[in-house]
């Protein structure tokens, strides 16, 4: 469970070689927020099979990745730069869950 006040995750792919110091750097220049306000930053590779998380708690930066060794992690559709999650979706998405679908409406044309 992430205790962060925002979830963000960043659209854009990333070089999953990049550290924190450059992710950080990427986050108040690219996006123009403050990698240390609390929020926490979810990049992810091409394939969006891995993923890292930008973490500032008050005391240190964490910065942890996750792979998927089958399938690939839902991600919001191009738009906005950053798109936020609940904790509910945040939880959904690492377990590698289509997060997206969780609050869809049924269609009213279906009958039962």
């Amino acid at each position: 469970m992430i205790r962060s006040d925002q979830i963000w995750l960043v659209w854009e792919p990333i070089d999953m070689r990049a550290g924190m110091d450059r992710l950080s750097a990427w986050v108040q220049d690219s996006l123009g927020r403050s990698p240390c306000d609390g929020s926490a930053f979810v990049f992810r590779n091409r394939r969006t099979t891995r993923l890292k998380l930008l973490l500032w708690d008050g005391n240190g930066v964490w910065l942890c990745q996750r792979r998927l060794h089958q399938g690939f992690f839902t991600w919001p559709s191009p738009g906005d730069p950053l798109h936020t999650l609940s904790q509910e979706q945040w939880n959904w998405l690492i377990a590698g869950v289509d997060w997206t679908r969780l609050n869809a409406r049924p269609n009213p044309a279906w009958k039962v």
